[in-house]
């Protein structure tokens, strides 16, 4: 049920009439409302790798379908996810998750925040989900996650009797079916429910805690959960193996990129150049650009607000590819607009027709005239975006013919792809961080604002102050800028600006 509440904006013009962004997001359909997607995700038992095909290109066996949840854009866990990972679910049991050696994969869900769902062995083993009240992550199992780990705290366990129910029916655990609680058990921890032999039979959320299921006669103690069942195997891997294992999905994908891009080219016969940002997707369509048409400029909306991880990059791969870079400076246009607008909101995004849009089209007017811009869009990314085509013309940059080589490419493609390629991809991603653009952007999780407070604290700084500027001029309450309420002014509309 929508839960509206009284719209503290502090904006000029019309007031929000919504609410803030937590009451908008609380209503986001439950998970349980989703269809698992098939079709996207296999798996290879004898190489242990992620595989995109049927049969493994590495050793021709036939692979395994994982189901997975939607949208289903999978992408490799880097060392610092699996550490995260490992860290949240060794606080919480007191053992770690994704064990040495074995590729994890990493799917963002629908939630009210952050929450992606942990692929080990050819299976989702868990989630994590981070908790913005709370300012924590939370670990959430699987079954399957009892292949790799073995809980020492947060469990319970329940007569053999009371395991035909538990399992076939998703009955709760009982008091009178209870054996023993792990004494750190409170009341909403998620949990472990084991058999006499101390074995995994399935997971949920306390009821209760320990010392109050232990004085029960009656009532819940657990509210188990159901999950789609899974296989999970054990076996080490490097990513070079999982290459190899989709190497023929790789080849035939890249071929088919390339031809599409001359294909446009020869019968759009304008200036050609990539829109690179200095994220995955625009490096993976730089590289089938110039293989299918030799160097070409790399166009960069340098708004201001760029990490200098990124700036870095757009140096290191213009040297790369021998592509001169064409900027497009958004200048102090940005901090301008912030002091007549505040700051932008997800359905409030004035920062990209201001530090963006603007300055690439007077430097598409200044340098061609008119282009044909190739840019690493894909439809995973975003409902919009998996309604549009490969060819378009954006009505904020009528000057720009955009096309998608890589349209129909999942993350994971895209990465295994840049991994055979050996491509200088940015540095960000093997932080954590899965998508890169403007450091501060309203559309990002505040789970990924956190955390780039902790890795870029100069840059937060100087964010966060304009923030406090706005909100004591205004008198709005803490809660604004430190629950990242600012991020969100009334009824999002998803409106793509290629940000």
């Amino acid at each position: 049920m929508w839960r509206p509440v009284s719209p503290i904006d502090g904006r000029k013009g019309k007031e929000s009439t919504c609410g803030y962004l937590w009451n908008y997001l609380q209503n986001i359909p439950p998970m349980r409302s989703l269809s698992l997607r098939r079709g996207m995700l296999w798996w290879c038992d004898s190489c242990h790798t992620p595989v995109l095909a049927r049969v493994c290109s590495r050793c021709s066996t036939r692979t395994r379908e994982v189901m997975i949840t939607p949208p289903a854009d999978i992408r490799p866990a880097f060392p610092a996810d699996i550490a995260r990972i490992n860290r949240i679910y060794s606080d919480h049991f007191g053992e770690s998750l994704v064990p040495p050696g074995h590729l994890a994969l990493m799917n963002k869900v629908p939630d009210p925040d952050r929450m992606e769902e942990i692929i080990v062995g050819g299976g989702v083993v868990g989630s994590i989900k981070y908790l913005p009240a709370e300012s924590r992550w939370e670990a959430i199992p699987r079954p399957q996650a009892s292949v790799f780990m073995a809980p020492r705290k947060k469990f319970v366990v329940v007569d053999n009797g009371a395991i035909p129910s538990i399992q076939q029916e998703g009955a709760s655990v009982l008091a009178p079916g209870l054996i023993e609680i792990e004494q750190s058990v409170a009341r909403g921890d998620e949990v472990f429910v084991l058999d006499e032999k101390y074995a995994v039979v399935a997971v949920g959320r306390a009821k209760v805690d320990a010392h109050e299921a232990e004085q029960m006669e009656r009532g819940a103690v657990v509210r188990t959960r159901r999950n789609f069942p899974s296989t999970c195997t054990r076996g080490e891997a490097t990513w070079d193996d999982a290459v190899g294992a989709s190497l023929g999905v790789l080849e035939e994908q890249e071929a088919e990129a390339i031809s599409f891009i001359r294909d446009v080219t020869a019968r759009n016969p304008l200036p050609v150049n990539v829109s690179y940002s200095g994220g995955k997707d625009s490096l993976a369509t730089l590289i089938l650009v110039t293989k299918a048409l030799g160097p070409v400029p790399m166009l960069f909306a340098d708004t201001g607000l760029e990490f200098p991880e990124t700036c870095h990059n757009i140096e290191e791969v213009s040297h790369a590819f021998g592509s001169p870079v064409v900027r497009a400076y958004g200048g102090d246009a940005f901090w301008k607009a912030f002091e007549e607008h505040g700051p932008p909101a997800v359905d409030f995004r004035w920062c990209c027709r201001t530090a963006k849009l603007n300055p690439v089209e007077s430097v598409i007017r200044e340098h061609w005239g008119e282009c044909l811009s190739f840019i690493g869009q894909r439809k995973y990314e975003s409902f919009r975006r998996m309604a549009s085509g490969r060819v378009w013309r954006n009505p904020h940059l009528k000057r720009q013919l955009s096309a998608a080589p890589i349209h129909h490419w999942t993350a994971l493609q895209v990465w295994l792809y840049l991994f055979r390629e050996n491509a200088p991809y940015n540095p960000l991603y093997e932080s954590g961080l899965d998508r890169i653009g403007c450091f501060m952007c309203p559309s990002s999780d505040v789970a990924v604002l956190r955390q780039i407070e902790v890795s870029h604290p100069a840059l937060w700084k100087q964010w966060s102050s304009r923030l406090e500027e706005w909100q004591k001029e205004r008198g709005l309450p803490d809660s604004w800028r430190g629950e990242a309420r600012w991020r969100m002014k009334g009824v999002p509309v998803e409106e793509d600006y290629n940000c």
